[in-house]
C-alpha cells in the first residue's frame, strides 16, 4: 500500500464511508413521494443488499487486513484498517436507524393504499387456520430445530441465512433453541381474500417456537443473521498442484464462502440476554451487532406485483431502435455506420440478432467475446453455443471470478464447453471484466470484422435495469487491436501494443494520464467531462488535481464511490462532482477529452479504481462517428443539468440534492424514457440502390 506521507489528504476522502454515502442515497429514493410505493420498498430491498455486500467484501477485506497488517494507512485519509472499522461501524448505525423509519412509514402507507403484512399475531381466526395448516404441511417438515448445550454444539450459522433464535429455560437453567429458515420456503405466503395480504415465512416461524422447543419456556426470541466475510481469494500455487480443473476448483472455493469468519450480526427484535449469548459463540463484539425493526431480508419486494394501479411501475419495455432495419442483417447495417445501443431504454435485441444470424450465417468463420455475467437464462450463450454447433470458432474469455455470479458462470461454462466452444479463463491474478465481442466474416476480398465494445455486461436482465452502452463497428483499426486483444488473451499476455483501444492493466492508466495532460496544455480551455461508477484510483486523481489548478474545467459524473472532494481551493476548484441514483442504475462509463471537433469520447468497461486500473483486463474504445459522439455529448450534458434526481458533492464532503427551484424541472432518465429513439435518428444506415429496389419490389 502507497505510503500515505507521500500523499496530499486534503482533497482526498475514505473509500468505504463515500460508499456508504452513496447507500443513503440510495436510501433516498425509498423516501420519495414521487416514486411509486412498491418500487420504494425495492429501494430499501436494494439499499438492505448493497449493504450486506458491503459487509461481506469491504469490511471482510478489512478485518483480513487489520489482522496481517494492521499499521497499514489508507492513502486517501490516513486511516488504519481498525480505524476504519470503527467509522464504518459508527456510520452504519443511523443509517439502519433510518432504514426501519422509512420503512415503518412505507408499510403504513401500503397497508392504506391495500397491501399489508400482517404479523402473526395480527391474523383472524380463519387466517390463522390457514397460516396454520400451511406450517404444517410445507415449513414443519424442513426445519432442524437444535437447542444449545454440552451435548448440542453451537450450530455453524451461514451466511446472510434466516434463524429464529430464541433464549429458553427449563428448571431454571438457560439454553439457546435455534430453527434454521430453509431457503427452499417462499419468504412470503399470500393470504387467500380479494386484498394483497401477506405474512413473512419468519414471522410464521417464529411464532411457532414455544410448540418446537415444546418442554421449554421461551425468555427472548428474534430473527438473527450472521454476515460473513466472503473476500474468496485464489490460491494460485494449491490451484496449480491439486486442482488441474479450474471448474472443479472454483466450486470447491465458493463453498469455503459460508464458513468464513462473522463480521456482523442482524438482530429483528429486542433480545438482549440472547443476543449476548450468540455474540460469546460468534466471537463478535457489541459494536458489530445491529438491532433493527425491518426484516432482515427484503427481498419479497419483488413479488408485489400484484398491486392496485399505480402503486409501482411496471417493468420499462426497452424498444428496438427505428433506425435499424429488421430486414437487413446487423452486420450488414454496422458495415455501413457505427450502431449504438442506449439500454435500457433500446434493446439489446440487435445485439442479439447479430450473434444469431452470424451463427446461421455461411460466410461468418468465428466469434471471439468476453462474459463477465450472464442472465440465467441467457439468449446471447445459446446464441454462441449454437454458431459452435454450426462449425462456427467461438472462443469465449469466461471470468469465473465474478463475485458472487461465481456458479452461474460454472454452470455456463460447462455448456459452452459441451456445446464446442473454446473456454478459456482470466489470466493468473487478474478478473477480467472487459466487454469485447469480435466476429469475423469470410469475404470476396479477405477477412472483414464487426467489433463490439460494451460499457455493461452481457446480461438481457440487468441490460433492462441499468443504464449501460453497446457499440458496434466495421472500423478497421478497431478490429485489429480487437484481433490482437483476443490473440493475447489466448496466451495470458498483458503487455501488447493497442493502437486505438486503451486497455488495462497494462496501458489504460498512462494513456488517461497522457489525455489529461493533452488538456492540461490547453490551459482554461481544456475540458474533461468523466462519467464512471466510482473514483479510487490515486494517481488519476492527483493527476485530475493537477489540471483543475491549470484551469481544466472537469465534471465528474460518479454514481457511487468518489474519494476525490471538489471545490477545495488550491487543489479542485475547477472540479465539480454530481450523482445520479435515479430509477434505473447509472452503470456506463465514458472518457470525454476536450470540446467540439477536437472532443475525444470512449466507452469503457473500466471506472476509475486501482483495482480496474492495476488488477483487471479492461478495455476503453473511441468513438469515432461524430453523430455518436454528438449523442454521449447530449447524454453527458443532460445528467450534469439533472434538478431532479442529482446529487452535488461538496468541499465538505457531504452530498446536496439538487432542486428545480425557479428552473423547470429536468430529469435525464425520465427524459430518455419519454424520448428513447431521438439519439440515433441521424446514424440511420444508408441503403444501397439494390437494396431500396429490392425493398421497392417487396412491398
Amino acid at each position: 500500500m502507497e505510503s500515505v506521507q507521500t500523499c496530499d489528504l486534503s482533497y482526498t476522502q475514505n473509500r468505504e464511508l463515500s460508499w456508504l454515502k452513496f447507500n443513503e442515497r440510495v436510501l433516498a429514493e425509498a423516501s420519495d413521494p414521487t416514486v411509486p410505493l412498491i418500487e420504494r420498498l425495492r429501494f430499501v430491498s436494494i439499499f438492505t443488499s448493497n449493504l450486506d455486500e458491503f459487509f461481506m467484501v469491504r469490511v471482510g477485506s478489512l478485518v483480513d487486513l487489520n489482522m496481517l497488517t494492521p499499521d497499514d494507512m489508507d492513502n486517501k485519509s490516513g486511516l488504519t484498517p481498525s480505524e476504519q472499522l470503527s467509522r464504518i461501524y459508527e456510520a452504519v448505525r443511523p443509517m439502519i436507524a433510518r432504514r426501519d423509519e422509512i420503512y415503518r412509514e412505507l408499510m403504513g402507507e401500503l397497508s392504506a393504499a391495500g397491501v399489508s403484512e400482517i404479523s402473526y399475531e395480527g391474523l383472524t381466526d380463519s387466517q390463522r387456520a390457514y397460516v396454520h395448516d400451511y406450517y404444517k404441511e410445507n415449513i414443519r417438515p424442513l426445519l432442524s430445530p437444535q437447542i444449545i448445550d454440552r451435548s448440542h454444539p453451537f450450530p455453524h450459522l451461514k451466511n446472510k441465512a434466516l434463524y429464529a433464535a430464541a433464549l429458553l429455560s427449563l428448571h431454571g437453567k438457560a439454553v439457546v433453541g435455534i430453527v434454521d429458515i430453509p431457503k427452499i420456503i417462499p419468504p412470503i405466503l399470500m393470504l387467500p381474500g380479494g386484498q394483497v395480504k401477506f405474512v413473512r415465512t419468519e414471522s410464521v416461524v417464529a411464532a411457532h417456537i414455544k410448540k418446537t422447543f415444546k418442554i421449554y419456556a421461551v425468555e427472548e426470541q428474534a430473527v438473527v443473521s450472521v454476515t460473513r466475510n466472503a473476500d474468496i481469494s485464489m490460491d494460485e500455487e494449491k490451484f496449480d498442484e491439486d486442482n488441474p480443473d479450474f471448474l472443479n476448483y472454483m466450486s470447491k472455493l465458493l463453498r469455503k464462502r459460508d464458513r468464513l469468519a462473522p463480521v456482523r450480526l442482524e438482530v429483528q427484535g429486542k433480545a438482549p440476554r440472547l443476543t449476548r449469548s450468540l455474540c460469546a459463540s460468534l466471537k463478535l463484539e457489541p459494536h458489530q451487532v445491529f438491532t433493527c425493526e425491518c426484516p432482515l431480508k427484503l427481498e419479497y419486494a419483488y413479488q408485489l406485483d400484484k398491486c392496485p394501479a399505480g402503486m409501482y411501475n411496471p417493468p420499462y419495455q426497452p424498444v428496438y431502435p427505428d433506425y435499424l432495419d429488421r430486414d437487413q442483417p446487423i452486420y450488414e447495417q454496422v458495415r455501413q455506420r457505427d450502431v449504438l445501443l442506449f439500454y435500457p431504454y433500446q434493446s439489446m435485441q440487435p445485439f442479439i440478432d447479430l450473434l444469431r444470424q452470424s451463427a446461421s450465417d455461411p460466410n461468418v468463420i468465428s466469434i471471439k467475446i468476453t462474459i463477465y455475467r450472464l442472465a440465467r437464462n441467457s439468449a446471447i450463450a445459446k446464441a454462441l453455443c449454437d454458431a459452435a454447433e454450426k462449425g462456427k470458432e467461438v472462443t469465449v474469455l469466461m471470468e469465473l471470478r465474478a463475485r458472487f455470479d461465481e456458479q452461474n458462470n460454472i454452470e455456463w461454462a460447462r455448456e459452452l464447453e459441451q456445446a464446442g466452444c473454446r473456454i478459456l479463463y482470466g489470466p493468473d491474478g487478474y478478473k477480467c471484466h472487459a466487454k469485447v465481442c469480435l466476429i469475423t466474416r469470410r469475404e470476396r476480398g479477405g477477412l472483414s470484422y464487426v467489433t463490439q465494445i460494451g460499457t455493461g455486461n452481457y446480461n438481457e436482465k440487468t441490460s433492462t435495469l441499468y443504464t449501460d452502452f453497446c457499440m458496434m463497428t466495421a472500423n478497421p483499426s478497431i478490429a485489429r487491436d480487437a484481433v490482437a486483444f483476443f490473440e493475447n488473451m489466448l496466451i495470458g499476455y498483458l503487455y501488447g501494443d493497442y493502437e486505438e483501444l486503451l486497455v488495462a492493466p497494462n496501458a489504460m492508466k498512462n494513456r488517461l494520464m497522457r489525455l489529461i495532460d493533452e488538456e492540461i496544455a490547453r490551459g482554461d480551455r481544456g475540458r474533461i467531462v468523466i462519467k464512471a461508477n466510482s473514483i479510487t484510483e490515486r494517481d488519476l486523481i492527483d493527476k485530475l488535481s493537477e489540471a483543475s489548478c491549470a484551469g481544466v474545467k472537469i465534471d465528474l459524473i460518479i454514481r457511487g464511490i468518489c474519494c476525490i472532494v471538489p471545490g477545495v481551493p488550491g487543489h479542485t476548484d475547477n472540479i465539480s462532482v454530481t450523482s445520479i441514483v435515479g430509477r434505473f442504475l447509472e452503470h456506463s462509463r465514458i472518457y470525454c477529452f476536450g470540446e467540439g471537433d477536437l472532443r475525444r469520447c470512449y466507452l469503457s468497461s473500466a471506472d476509475l479504481m486501482t483495482r480496474n486500473q492495476t488488477r483487471r483486463v479492461e478495455v476503453a474504445c473511441p468513438v469515432h462517428s461524430p453523430e455518436l459522439k454528438e449523442v454521449l455529448s447530449e447524454y453527458l450534458d443532460r445528467l450534469l443539468a439533472d434538478n431532479t434526481k442529482a446529487w452535488r458533492l461538496g468541499s465538505d464532503g457531504n452530498y446536496t440534492d439538487v432542486t428545480p427551484g425557479d428552473d423547470p424541472p429536468q430529469n435525464a432518465q425520465a427524459h430518455y424514457m419519454d424520448h428513447p429513439l431521438e439519439l440515433a435518428h441521424s446514424i440511420r444506415p444508408r441503403r444501397s440502390l439494390r437494396d431500396r429496389l429490392n425493398r421497392f419490389m417487396r412491398t
